[in-house]
């Protein structure tokens, strides 16, 4: 035991004494977030995940983050979260929520309140009704996009309704 006399190291033998009587571990942990969540990232504790061996066929909701890396068939539904299709996932499923990520293949139409984001590795076959779209660099679309003001609601239409408009390449004529 270190004792006031002694020359040397003046740091106490056992650490007991400077922490806490209650773990801190929770609190130390969320103070590095910030940083990570000022990045876009979603923490940890807010986002569920579907693994790369998981299928799942059928109806998807609720109110929290979704990454997917496995298999989806159904509608999944959302409102308020994100929705990240991850590099190994894919999912045939009609998609509703705030905003949508799509790094891995989706057939089917995309409905989000802000935006959806289609990365360079990602694949999206079906329509798009958004607030904002990214399509980066060698990402794949075929679709039809339909740019909502936010908080404009679809009432009893879906993605593929004929007043939607197409996509033409540029310096061609009908």
């Amino acid at each position: 035991m270190w004792k006031p006399n002694q020359t040397g190291s003046s740091t106490p033998s056992t650490p007991e004494p400077v922490r806490p009587a209650t773990p801190t571990g929770g609190a130390t942990f969320e103070a590095a977030r910030p940083s990570a969540a000022a990045a876009g990232a979603i923490p940890a504790g807010e986002q569920a995940t579907i693994g790369k061996s998981l299928v799942i066929k059928g109806e998807l909701s609720g109110s929290e983050s979704l990454y997917i890396d496995g298999k989806v068939e159904g509608t999944i539904t959302l409102p308020g979260n994100r929705v990240t299709v991850g590099r190994n996932g894919q999912v045939a499923a009609n998609i509703s929520a705030r905003e949508i990520v799509v790094l891995g293949k989706v057939r089917g139409n995309c409905q989000a309140s802000d935006r959806v984001d289609i990365r360079s590795e990602g694949s999206l076959t079906g329509d798009v009704i958004a607030a904002r779209i990214s399509i980066e660099d060698g990402a794949f679309f075929k679709g039809g996009i339909d740019i909502r003001k936010p908080g404009s609601e679809v009432k009893g239409g879906t993605a593929g309704s004929p007043t939607q408009a197409t996509l033409e390449p540029a310096g061609t004529e009908a």
